[in-house]
């Protein structure tokens, strides 16, 4: 059998119509709001950092939804179109029927400002995950580095890692008030790093960190998120000074700078 064998599932994508079922501030800078609906059933999440693509309501307060067309997303005529933005299924509840979502709250855009005023009741869309990209779980160590966007990611990663499991991990977020408390059954080793009114897109605290970072011993999957060229600076660094192999490495930007609030 090959060892470090990543697998890459595809899914049915379907939209669905989901609802606010509650909603709460984790910290000054993450809302989580938990959906249901009859709708959800069936959801399907296979890896820890897998998207789901939401609409929220567009200017005028409407859902106005699309449809799959050929391979391209149609929204129906004469409607200014919900806007939409990806975010990680933090947590789905087969036997409750609940998709959790962390938001990162930033002061701007359409799914930040939507998630800070989020009540029960309200209705908003989702589509996917399109795939799932499933590490291999025969790595003798996974190291993860993200900023706040990456938390949701992270904080499921490690509650699903096994008992045994060596994990090192280290996150970068604006103020000490941004900590979360992250269970994990695996051996974790957790590093804050707070940013204290660092600009988030220049900031080099996680860079900083990596490069201080002792490698691992045995084989070690990295994985990474944060703003876009930031992200890919580390994978470069992982690749070039460290000869990591290209497939122990997933490096994603969740988002960019200057750009919109498209991805957490």
């Amino acid at each position: 059998m090959t060892r470090h064998a990543h697998q890459m599932q595809r899914h049915t994508v379907v939209l669905r119509e989901i609802e606010v079922l509650r909603s709460e501030r984790l910290t000054p800078h993450m809302q989580r709001v938990v959906f249901g609906g009859a709708a959800l059933r069936g959801f399907l999440s296979a890896s820890p950092d897998d998207h789901v693509k939401l609409f929220f309501p567009n200017p005028q307060g409407q859902l106005a939804l699309p449809t799959s067309g050929q391979g391209r997303l149609e929204f129906p005529e004469g409607v200014e179109p919900s806007p939409m933005r990806d975010y990680t299924p933090r947590r789905y509840d087969d036997e409750f029927n609940e998709l959790t979502v962390d938001f990162v709250l930033h002061g701007d855009g359409p799914a930040s400002a939507w998630a800070e005023q989020a009540k029960p009741g309200q209705h908003i869309g989702a589509g996917g995950p399109r795939g799932s990209f499933v590490v291999a779980n025969d790595f003798d160590h996974y190291v993860m580095i993200g900023d706040e966007t990456a938390l949701p990611a992270i904080g499921r990663w490690l509650e699903e890692l096994p008992y045994g499991v060596r994990a090192t991990v280290l996150v970068e977020i604006p103020g000490s008030a941004d900590r979360q408390m992250l269970e994990s059954r695996a051996q974790v080793e957790l590093t804050w790093f707070e940013r204290n009114n660092q600009d988030a897109a220049t900031s080099q605290l996680l860079e900083h960190a990596l490069e201080r970072l002792p490698t691992p011993a045995g084989d070690t999957f990295w994985w990474i998120a944060a703003e876009s060229s930031r992200a890919r600076r580390m994978r470069q660094h992982l690749s070039d000074d460290r000869g990591v192999p290209k497939e122990w490495v997933r490096a994603t930007g969740y988002w960019k700078a200057g750009g919109s609030d498209e991805e957490a």
